[in-house]
């Protein structure tokens, strides 16, 4: 019996216009109001909370960054996983000489270094306002408290951003998780997490129940470990092969409400 639902967001809940559909919001609220629904997603808390308020299920327990920074529904945080901070000023010196665009999160905070289309997209895109600091200041910042970033996102050319994954998966393949969700993004979080691992964090810190009981949903390679870890695990059409492959039932493409076809099946498996 399934007992919550865990959903990626970019590709996969969300429509073309990156929002949620009514058709989505409405079977949403046809489930109990003690149903939890947990965002896992490399996005930032208040990139989700947003999404949450708009389903009318806002507060519940959210798995930000990948994994890296798991909140309960009353804010405790659960995981804290950062890249170190060497590590993140070696990513800045590396990329210094290319175009490629910088974008580092750490906890609740977003810190922007250039005001350009790639700043102004993600603004757009997450409903979120960042912090205007050049990368070395927030370097600074992190080193006096002794902490790192919860992810660093670059964006810019294929080839570029080609390049740059490279050279971080030759040197720190075994420290990084090198998420490519597009030719010109690659999502830096730290290796020894997942959304399926701060899923679980979540399961043990505030349900009675495992990860047996809950429907899953995602695209992308960064989905794979929870679709598979979870009883019941659907990828949308479309999705990676690899990420189908692990799925237990594939629904229809983001853009056609994939999500909201199965949780309206499942609703009326339960109410025969």
């Amino acid at each position: 019996m399934i007992k919550a639902l865990c959903t990626d967001i970019d590709g996969t809940l969300l429509n073309s216009i990156r929002d949620l559909s009514p058709r989505l919001i409405e079977v949403i609220s046809r489930y109990p109001k003690n149903f939890p629904v947990i965002l896992a997603s490399s996005r930032m808390p208040d990139a989700m909370r947003h999404l949450l308020v708009d389903l009318g299920k806002n507060p519940q327990p959210l798995v930000a960054y990948n994994g890296g920074f798991v909140l309960s529904s009353d804010g405790e945080i659960l995981e804290n996983q950062t890249i170190p901070v060497d590590l993140v000023a070696k990513i800045l010196r590396l990329t210094a000489k290319s175009e490629i665009h910088i974008s580092l999160y750490q906890g609740e905070n977003w810190y922007e270094e250039k005001n350009d289309y790639w700043s102004q997209r993600e603004i757009r895109n997450t409903k979120v306002q960042c912090t205007w600091m050049k990368g070395m200041e927030v370097v600074d910042l992190w080193s006096k408290g002794d902490s790192g970033a919860h992810k660093v996102m670059c964006m810019g050319d294929s080839n570029e951003i080609n390049w740059l994954f490279g050279e971080l998966h030759f040197e720190h393949a075994n420290d990084l998780h090198l998420y490519r969700s597009s030719d010109t993004y690659l999502e830096i979080a730290p290796k020894s997490i997942s959304k399926a691992t701060g899923l679980k964090k979540i399961l043990a810190h505030e349900f009675d129940f495992g990860m047996e009981a809950v429907i899953a949903f995602g695209d992308n390679y960064n989905d794979i470990d929870l679709l598979q870890s979870v009883g019941w695990g659907v990828a949308v059409d479309n999705a990676r092969p690899e990420v189908k492959m692990v799925a237990k039932e594939i629904t229809s493409h983001h853009k056609e409400d994939g999500v909201a076809m199965v949780l309206e099946k499942l609703l009326t498996k339960s109410e025969r």
